[in-house]
């Protein structure tokens, strides 16, 4: 073993009841790599932090540069630290081609000797920076401009991992995944402490929502949320702003009768005759506006001034005016909020809760509620691992939440 590569690394933190060091010994091992522990100094109270030293082998120089690269995202770092590695970018849209690949996790880089955070903690984008301010941040590969300098490899990077709290929180249940067994009525008080938190904090709690979230008849429990102030943005599709604009229009969500429950004659062409109406009033703005559009989501989302954004598909009819029907600049829109976030109910939406848990920092409590129980699998899948599943009807859940709120219950 003393023949090949190899380099110290520590990290610091706590390692054993959250599994930091587990998660470093399982990642060198997947990849065949090889590693001794030199020190291990356990703290000896639950607010001391332990700290570990680890000798890590490769086969070769590059196997041991894809394990290190690998460790870096658990909060490892090098006993002698190095500068981060820095190279132009040579294209508009274009990385430099060993770019460092970003987590969600609170980032550091380390510049001409100093640790300097990275802003705006986001997935799969590259850091770039600027020397002389001594400052980074993260931008998404089709926001590189030639001649901006952007960190590569691993060297002169930390990263905080999530670690598990030590002391009580507000919502505590947010520590491990819930189950469809637990009791929804705890579940639900635990939502509502987090949205208490969040806004007591003076950050935003984004909803992502489904077109579900109206065919269940949730859209006015949701409402309450946004008049309360406990959902700060609303992130849908065309579909969502559609139908509850046709409910508000024609008592109908694809043309189901949202009262009887039952199809109404014609209702199928209900969701059309409504984009239709929004488009001849000039939007939904302006529909609310002309007192052509007196209720549902939409009409308080803007009567309370709260912001949205309408990410458009390839499927949407219409689409309403204020859909973006560029999604690259969709994106750059739910970025904005994204970063302001506290908390985010992924309500109903795989696909678009999906996309949305790729721009929030790890930081973000996030609680995913759905019907399936693969959603928030999937969510986890893709990298959203602090995503929580409640596997519950999204009508019933809204509706004792916003009951929950309105109550003031603690």
């Amino acid at each position: 073993m003393t023949n090949k590569p190899y380099e110290d690394v520590e990290i610091e933190g706590h390692l054993i009841d959250s599994l930091v060091m587990p998660q470093i010994m399982d990642s060198i091992m997947d990849l065949e790599g090889e590693f001794e522990v030199l020190s291990f100094d356990v703290g000896r109270s639950k607010t001391d932090p332990s700290r570990a030293v680890m000798r890590i082998f490769g086969r070769d120089a590059a196997h041991l540069d894809e394990l290190l690269t690998a460790v870096t995202e658990h909060g490892v770092v090098a006993v002698q630290p190095q500068d981060a590695a820095l190279e132009v970018a040579e294209m508009d849209g274009v990385f430099p081609a060993d770019f460092y690949s970003t987590t969600n996790l609170e980032t550091f880089v380390r510049l001409k000797g100093e640790w300097v955070p990275v802003l705006h903690p986001e997935m799969d984008c590259g850091i770039r920076v600027d020397v002389a301010a001594r400052t980074a941040e993260t931008v998404a590969m089709g926001d590189v401009k030639a001649g901006e300098l952007y960190v590569t490899g691993h060297k002169g990077i930390r990263v905080l991992p999530l670690e598990r709290p030590r002391e009580s929180q507000p919502f505590e249940f947010m520590a491990s995944t819930v189950s469809s067994e637990k009791p929804k009525g705890q579940i639900v008080r635990e939502v509502a402490k987090l949205l208490r938190h969040v806004k007591e904090e003076g950050k935003l709690t984004i909803a992502v929502v489904g077109p579900a979230v109206v065919h269940t008849g949730a859209a006015p429990s949701l409402a309450r949320l946004v008049e309360a102030g406990y959902v700060g943005a609303v992130f849908g599709g065309n579909a969502v702003a559609t139908h509850d604009i046709e409910a508000a229009l024609f008592g109908t969500s694809l043309g189901i009768d949202l009262k009887a429950g039952t199809p109404v004659a014609g209702g199928h062409e209900h969701h059309l005759r409504a984009i239709n109406t929004i488009r001849r009033c000039g939007g939904i703005a302006a529909a609310v506006d002309q007192g052509v559009l007196t209720g549902g989501l939409m009409y308080t989302l803007i009567k309370t001034g709260t912001p949205f954004v309408l990410a458009g598909s390839i499927r949407d009819d219409g689409p309403l005016p204020e859909v973006i029907t560029d999604v690259i600049a969709a994106q750059k829109a739910m970025r904005v909020y994204a970063q302001r976030a506290g908390a985010c109910l992924m309500l109903s939406t795989m696909l678009h809760s999906i996309a949305v848990g790729n721009m929030l920092p790890a930081t973000v409590r996030t609680v995913c509620a759905d019907i399936n129980p693969a959603v928030v699998t999937k969510l986890a899948d893709r990298g959203s691992f602090q995503a929580i599943g409640i596997v519950t009807d999204v009508g019933l859940f809204l509706e004792q939440l916003a009951d929950e709120l309105d109550g003031g219950g603690r």
